[in-house]
Parts: C-alpha cells; sequence; structure tokens
C-alpha cells in the first residue's frame, strides 16, 4: 500500500506579492489613526487591518480582527479548500470490511488537514455486485449503522461516497451522497448505465433522472458517476446550475492495451477531465479505484484539474493512494476574468434548438 499517496503530485500555482513601507508612510500612518477607537468606528475594516500603528496593544488588535470577520460575512466560503481522493481497493459486497477502510482514510485524511474526501464509484460494496445489489444496497439514513459511522465522521470532515442506494420504491441505484457536518447534504444516481463490452449494469438497477448542483460551505458543487462524464450534457447543465466544483467518482476498468505509455480508456477519461477543467472554467475532482474484481483490474491514476485544464496532482496507476491538493477559489475569478465562456453560455439557445430537434425526430 501506498501510504503518502502524493507521488507525482504538483502544487497548485503560487503568486507572491510584497509591500514595501517606508519611514514617512509609517508615520502617516500612525498620525492619520486615533490612538483608541470602537469597533463602531470601523467602518473600513480591511484599511485599518493593514494600517495599524505598530505599538497598538494586542487586546485592541484581538476587538478589530473580530470586528473585521464580522463585516466581512459570517458562513462565507473559504477560499482555499484541501482536498483529499480516496483511491482504494475495496473488498466486493464486505460492507463492514469497506467502512472501516473509508474511516482509516478519513482519520489519514483529518490528519493532512483535508477539508473534503472523496471516494470512488461503489466504494463501500465493490463494484461487481451485479444480483448482489439488494443484499448490499443502503437507505442512506441516520439509523443505518454503516451510514450512522459515515455521518458522525462527517461533523469533522466533508465525504463524497459511493454505494448502492434503495429508494422507497425498492429500486436499486449506482448512487454517490456528499456528507457534511452529519448531514446528507445531496445524493446523485448514475445517470447512463453503460450495457456494452464488459459493462451490464442496466440489468441490475435503475436510472438516474436527475441532475442538480447543490451548495456546500465551499460553495456550490456538482457530482456524477463515471459513464455521466463521457456524456458531455450532464456536466454542461451542472455547470449552467451553478456548480465551480465536479466531483467525478468511478470504477474504470482497465482497457485499450497498446503501444502507448498509458491504457487507452485511461488516456480518453483523463483528456474528458481536463477538457471538462477547460470548457468549464472550473475545478474537476476524479477518483477511480484500484485492484481486481472479477477478472477486471481498475487502473486509479485519480487526479485534480484546474480552471484552465492543468492537472494539479495525478496519483499512482494501480495502487491504493491517500492523494492530497489544496484548491484556491479565487483561481475561478482569475480564469474567468481571463476566458468568460460562463458569462457568454447561451442556454436559451441551447433550449431552443433542442426542442426543435426533437420535434423533427418526432
Amino acid at each position: 500500500m501506498v501510504n503518502t499517496g502524493d507521488i507525482y503530485r504538483h502544487k497548485p500555482r503560487q503568486r507572491f506579492f510584497t509591500t514595501e513601507v517606508t519611514e514617512d508612510r509609517e508615520k502617516s500612518d500612525q498620525e492619520a489613526l486615533p490612538r483608541r477607537f470602537a469597533v463602531k468606528d470601523l467602518e473600513n475594516p480591511i484599511t485599518i487591518l493593514f494600517t495599524i500603528p505598530l505599538e497598538l496593544r494586542f487586546w485592541q488588535l484581538c476587538v478589530m480582527m473580530a470586528a473585521f470577520a464580522s463585516l466581512c460575512g459570517k458562513g462565507a466560503a473559504p477560499m482555499r479548500v484541501t482536498a483529499a481522493l480516496a483511491q482504494i481497493y475495496p473488498k466486493l459486497a464486505d460492507l463492514k470490511r469497506n467502512l472501516d477502510k473509508h474511516l482509516n482514510y478519513i482519520e489519514r485524511a483529518l490528519a493532512r488537514g483535508a477539508d473534503l474526501i472523496v471516494f470512488p464509484e461503489l466504494s463501500l460494496t465493490g463494484y461487481q455486485v451485479q444480483d448482489l445489489a439488494p443484499e448490499v444496497a443502503l437507505r442512506c439514513q441516520a439509523d443505518d449503522p454503516i451510514f450512522a459511522a459515515l455521518l458522525q465522521a462527517s461533523q469533522s470532515i466533508d465525504i463524497a461516497v459511493g454505494f448502492v442506494h434503495e429508494d422507497r420504491r425498492k429500486r436499486f441505484y449506482i448512487a454517490s451522497a456528499y456528507l457534511s457536518a452529519g448531514e446528507v447534504l445531496h445524493i446523485h444516481h448514475k445517470l447512463y448505465l453503460p450495457t456494452y463490452a464488459m459493462f451490464d449494469e442496466s440489468r441490475y438497477f435503475a436510472r438516474g433522472q436527475r441532475v442538480r448542483a447543490f451548495d456546500t460551505r465551499f460553495g456550490r458543487l456538482g457530482m456524477l458517476i463515471c459513464e455521466d462524464f463521457w456524456h458531455i450534457s450532464p456536466a454542461w447543465l451542472l455547470w449552467l446550475d451553478g456548480a465551480d466544483l465536479f466531483i467525478f467518482n468511478s470504477s474504470s476498468p482497465s482497457r485499450g492495451l497498446n503501444q502507448g505509455e498509458r491504457l487507452a480508456g485511461t488516456r480518453w477519461v483523463e483528456l474528458v477531465n481536463q477538457a471538462y477543467g477547460s470548457l468549464f472554467t472550473s475545478y474537476i475532482l476524479h477518483c477511480n479505484r484500484v485492484g481486481y474484481e472479477d477478472g477486471k483490474n481498475f487502473w486509479g491514476g485519480s487526479s485534480v484539474v484546474d480552471p484552465d485544464g492543468e492537472f494539479m496532482t495525478h496519483g499512482l496507476y494501480f495502487e491504493e493512494a491517500l492523494i492530497i491538493q489544496e484548491i484556491d477559489l479565487n483561481q475561478l475569478h482569475r480564469t474567468r476574468a481571463r476566458l468568460p465562456l460562463l458569462r457568454d453560455e447561451r442556454p436559451e439557445l441551447a433550449q431552443r434548438e433542442l426542442t426543435r430537434i426533437l420535434n423533427e425526430r418526432l
């Protein structure tokens, strides 16, 4: 097992700024400020914080910092997020063992300062569940012992986890849940079930019917599962629905062996991730599993792509790993100021032409 999991990790580009303060500037700043002032007088906390006299007493500085935080707004989304990708090898149909592995990776991610941890598709059950789906399905409720443990863990870190979801009508879905602060914020059902080549998903699972972005403490997110992001429409809809961070989790098997450095399937998925980062000027967090099941091998290679379409980090192929990457949400502003694709998007045009196309086909 790879313990560090951040091999091949690339640090995000950083920009450093310095400010030169002359003696005259310091003197004028001190003369401009009163020796004492109240919180109610702080009309511009940013300006005042950067012009505090050096001899200001400690307790006054604390008061000003509290006022600054209050005036900037409570509950504002953090501008930097440390994400963890748990590239694991789950055991088929063994919920207890897989839960223990999830909790272990969560503990390791917390020790490394992570705010969010993402697990692969069907991480709690393994991929080849097939006719075992009714036996391993979960209801995603606090009275379920598996989900109760994950909901408790989500008090400390946000969690995106893969499982088989059973709805109230006893239908079974390949699903991802987003857990935060002890609550289930969102459940996504896999929209596209591949039933070709080595895949046979529609034989055992129902298709998802909705694609929705949702609000988190880091801003608005969207989740898709494996085959979903081989179709551009779900990602496009999430983008229009406000998602700035995309979580893609998968159980992508190894296929397309040729003379290239990467498997053909691997190359295709990685190109799609980079294309979505570029086209939607958003962050793409992709977590893929590793290991073997029923003769299938899974290649891993979990990654983070930035809004410029560049890999920020890239995990190992074929081995378990915990991959840590800090994300600067300010990069969304910088990229979209330079490349205003979201501003210029025309969904009403797409709606009109899609209606025409569907009517003509009928």
